[in-house]
């Protein structure tokens, strides 16, 4: 009866464990950067423009697109020591950046690097790729 009693509470015990990880692990991830709305979207790109650092910049005359796949596309213009961010699709774009919103929250954030993201793939990029990797001096992390 003792032993009976032990492996039941034993297992019910690993049952709950495993189900309160299963929901700490759930938390965390909706916790994490992942842009859920445009809103959220829009101020990720105002936080990138109010990061701009005008002398990384100095001599740069690009458009950077972003092809978000969950979120839109939007273009950064840096141009004459000035940055502008604009919802939409520029036709001029010197480099286009494609990711989902959670990437690109994860790489402005820092919490993750923008070319280790690139070589797993999770961020494809066309154009004038030497470029993009000037990103991370343009508009550093805070």
């Amino acid at each position: 009866m003792k032993k009976r009693l032990h492996k039941s509470l034993s297992n019910t015990l690993l049952r709950g464990l495993l189900a309160l990880n299963a929901k700490r692990y759930s938390y965390k991830n909706k916790k994490s950067t992942e842009v859920v709305n445009m809103s959220e979207l829009s101020a990720v790109f105002t936080e990138m423009q109010s990061r701009f650092n005008a002398e990384a910049a100095e001599g740069t005359d690009a458009v950077f697109q972003y092809e978000i796949s969950d979120g839109g596309e939007w273009y950064v213009t840096v141009h004459d020591g000035g940055c502008s961010v604009s919802e939409g699709c520029s036709d001029e774009a010197t480099v286009t950046l494609r990711m989902d919103s959670a990437t690109l929250g994860e790489v402005m954030s820092g919490e993750t690097d923008g070319m280790q993201a690139f070589m797993s793939g999770r961020i494809q990029a066309d154009g004038d790729i030497m470029l993009a990797t000037k990103l991370a001096t343009i508009f550093p992390v805070a």
